[in-house]
């Protein structure tokens, strides 16, 4: 990544704590980062592909740093971690005019965690392609409806604490579902 997208986001992850998105602008954010419009734009088309981007690869950071067997409660307790630190910038991001935008990258986000470990507890899983969806559906809603639920809430309360109990009270519950899903093959 070129050093001047670095400074774009970074300035973006910035001026975000303190500013609400409908607030920002592409002039505040290249004078705080130093470059010129024109950058800004070969870079990004608009805001909201900036903060999808910026999200986009902190989410890539995270599942890289899981290593090559991510475990569900590991890695959403890594990114309720990540959304607690950065609990004011999701904030202003939910509530811009563009949420609808972040909130189905959201959703796609934790598509991509659930099948990530889906894929590492349950590498030989055989189900029927129906079972399979139903299933991954199932754990993102549970994912992205906890992210969703803290965030009406102001971001209050702890995230972590709520993803990490959430994920105990189900232990065992992704083998049950798999063994019946298998039985009805």
């Amino acid at each position: 990544m070129s050093s001047t997208k670095a400074a774009i986001k970074a300035s973006f992850v910035k001026l975000l704590q303190t500013h609400p998105l409908k607030d920002l602008t592409v002039k505040e954010i290249v004078q705080d980062c130093g470059v010129n419009r024109n950058s800004f734009y070969y870079h990004f088309k608009d805001l909201p592909a900036l903060g999808q981007e910026v999200i986009t690869d902190r989410f890539q950071e995270i599942l890289a740093g899981q290593g090559p067997e991510p475990s569900l409660p590991a890695l959403l307790d890594a990114v309720a971690r990540e959304a607690q630190d950065h609990r004011q910038c999701l904030l202003h991001l939910s509530q811009s005019a563009h949420w609808g935008v972040f909130s189905a990258h959201l959703l796609g986000l934790c598509r991509e965690i659930v099948e990530t470990c889906a894929q590492a507890a349950f590498p030989s899983a055989r189900l029927r392609p129906e079972d399979r969806e139903v299933l991954l559906r199932f754990y993102q809603c549970a994912c992205y409806g906890q992210i969703i639920a803290w965030l009406s809430e102001g971001a209050r309360g702890d995230l972590r604490g709520q993803l990490r109990r959430l994920c105990q009270l189900g232990a065992g519950m992704p083998e049950t579902m798999l063994r019946r899903a298998q039985e009805g093959l």
